[in-house]
């Protein structure tokens, strides 16, 4: 069975910078539209399905949610559908927005 990797913020934050990552918020529209980690795209049950066909399978994958609780499941679900290198983000987007604040998009 396909698994995910949970990471933590500073591991995923190095991989960031060295590496080309999807970077995946599955948190509530209105959160993700007012606060995100730079270049993330939103992913819903109603995106899911053209992000899984148009997206190469190798490219790594960090998942994030609120508190790294929802990212999990999510990030299993893509590892099913066959994703090789799935991340879900430890402390979620509350502890990237702390440790990392100048790498956090805002609509303000």
């Amino acid at each position: 069975m396909a698994a995910f990797v949970r990471i933590s913020v500073d591991d995923a934050h190095d991989m960031i910078v060295d590496r080309d990552v999807a970077i995946l918020d599955i948190r509530d529209p209105e959160s993700f539209a007012a606060s995100r980690m730079l270049d993330a795209e939103h992913l819903s049950n109603e995106t899911a399905a053209q992000f899984i066909e148009t997206t190469d399978k190798s490219k790594p994958i960090v998942v994030c949610c609120y508190h790294g609780n929802s990212s999990q499941q999510a990030a299993q679900f893509l590892a099913e559908q066959g994703f090789s290198e799935v991340y879900s983000l430890d402390g979620g987007f509350e502890v990237w927005n702390a440790r990392f604040p100048d790498e956090v998009e805002d609509s303000k």
